[in-house]
């Protein structure tokens, strides 16, 4: 589905430009002609991104912006504000509100284009899935923290513009800045170093001389698996014009021209840092989303979900290399009594247990699951049945000699019944339709009706 984007302006002939530009780039034009229409649109439709003139007929274009930023159903679309004066007070009060970019009228039709493709690239990056799913999965982003001080570099083939620039940030930010060459910002990033130690934010810094240089500089930090997520600001000639279109393409995170006040660089870095942050948050809880999801929250012992893509890996990896491999299927014998007599959280504790003595006696290589209430899956790469019958009879044997200490301090004898397959000669068994673990299963019955705690092998799964 294309993007769809929120023109607001009173000026009709405007409206229609832009409406036309953005229709031809295969968007979904949505338009409002004064501020409250914005604000209704935006909450109601949720566009992609929002291109809002200043001057508007009902209420200052500022009020807008600072209206879309507080309300939590908006305040994380992009806005580009378009102000028809240029003015440096009106483009700092923008940024100030929360824009994302602020461009002059009549703006360069390539490098808005480049700039709507770059801003919905970073937002598709940084929310999928959408916000309500995350809150709904418990993943939304807390409370804004407390922002540490970070590190920003200015980059630049000359020291001398490079440490006037720096300097006169450091009026404006109170995080660290360092000066690197070129040849240092990509040592920085080729060497073998944490990348928490890195800049989040590269200020690369144009003097005119090699504008095709810079861009290449560009493309190596977004290309570069340590640097790829910092911000990456272009200054100077290869910031204006063309070269900004091609910068913006080329992933850079801004742009702008040579003349900007040490003022505006200092809110745009400002919001690079912020922007940069707030996509390592997300990134960071749902790799921790995805994560969990794997994992069984009593034990820590992967779940079924995680455990069914590694029994095909492993099924493959044995059949290509002609090997075996065993699955092991294991239930705690009357761990309903437990339940019943002891409680649920002294079961609680037993399946905790247990889970620590079958990790204990199993490789590392081994993938282990718990797979139901009392029951667990143990994987085998490269095992035949030799190796699974001391497996097994070694897991038997741990849960059978020592009792479990309750939280009451009652000691509980455990045992667990095993159910033993082990694929053909040539790791000929397939996983179509979890065939090898049915097996196991039926050799865990097995194991239950001669009077469990005990193992049955299954020898041939294919």
């Amino acid at each position: 589905m294309s993007a769809r984007i929120l023109i607001v302006d009173d000026v009709a002939a405007n409206r229609i430009v832009q409406q036309a530009r953005l229709a031809a780039a295969f968007y979904e034009p949505l338009l409002a002609t004064d501020g409250a229409t914005c604000l209704s649109v935006a909450r109601e439709a949720r566009p992609d991104l929002v291109l809002l003139d200043l001057g508007l007929p009902d209420r200052p274009g500022l009020d807008v912006l600072r209206d879309l930023r507080s309300d939590p159903a908006t305040r994380e679309i992009p806005v580009i504000a378009l102000t028809a004066t240029g003015e440096s007070s009106e483009r700092l009060a923008a940024f100030a509100a929360g824009a994302d970019d602020v461009m002059n009228r009549p703006a360069n039709e390539r490098v808005l284009l480049a700039r709507l493709r770059n801003l919905l690239r970073v937002k598709a990056e940084i929310e999928f899935p959408a916000s309500g799913e995350l809150a709904m999965a418990g993943l939304a982003d807390p409370p804004a923290p407390f922002e540490p001080q970070g590190t920003i570099a200015v980059v630049s083939v000359k020291s001398t513009p490079a440490n006037s620039l720096r300097d006169a940030l450091a009026g404006q930010l109170r995080d660290r800045l360092v000066v690197l060459s070129r040849r240092d910002a990509l040592a920085e990033i080729s060497a073998e170093n944490n990348s928490c130690n890195l800049p989040e934010v590269f200020i690369v810094h144009d003097d005119g001389g090699n504008p095709a240089g810079t861009l290449r500089l560009l493309s190596e930090l977004k290309s570069h698996q340590a640097t790829r997520h910092a911000a990456v600001c272009v200054v100077g000639p290869a910031g204006e014009g063309d070269d900004a279109a091609m910068a913006f393409d080329l992933g850079a995170d801004d742009a702008v021209a040579r003349y900007v006040t040490v003022e505006e660089l200092a809110l745009r870095t400002r919001g690079l840092l912020r922007r940069k942050r707030h996509g390592d948050r997300r990134r960071a809880r749902m790799q921790d989303g995805l994560r969990l999801a794997m994992l069984d929250p009593l034990t820590g012992l992967y779940n079924r979900r995680y455990a069914a893509p590694q029994l095909t890996a492993v099924a493959k990896r044995s059949h290509d290399d002609g090997t075996q491999f065993a699955v092991m299927v294991m239930d705690l014998d009357r761990f309903k009594q437990v339940n019943d007599h002891y409680g649920h959280a002294a079961g609680d504790q037993v399946l905790i247990e247990v889970a620590r003595r079958l990790t204990a006696n199993l490789r590392e290589s081994d993938v282990l699951a718990r797979i139901g209430g009392e029951e667990f899956l143990a994987i085998l790469p490269r095992s035949d049945i030799a190796v699974a019958r001391r497996v097994a009879e070694r897991i038997c044997q741990s849960m059978d000699i020592q009792p479990i200490r309750l939280p009451s301090g009652e000691l509980l004898r455990v045992t667990v019944s095993i159910g033993v397959a082990v694929s053909g000669p040539a790791g000929e068994a397939t996983t179509e339709n979890d065939g090898i673990v049915k097996q196991a299963d039926l050799a865990l019955l097995a194991s239950k009706g001669a009077g469990r705690n005990q193992v049955t092998y299954r020898m041939n799964a294919a």
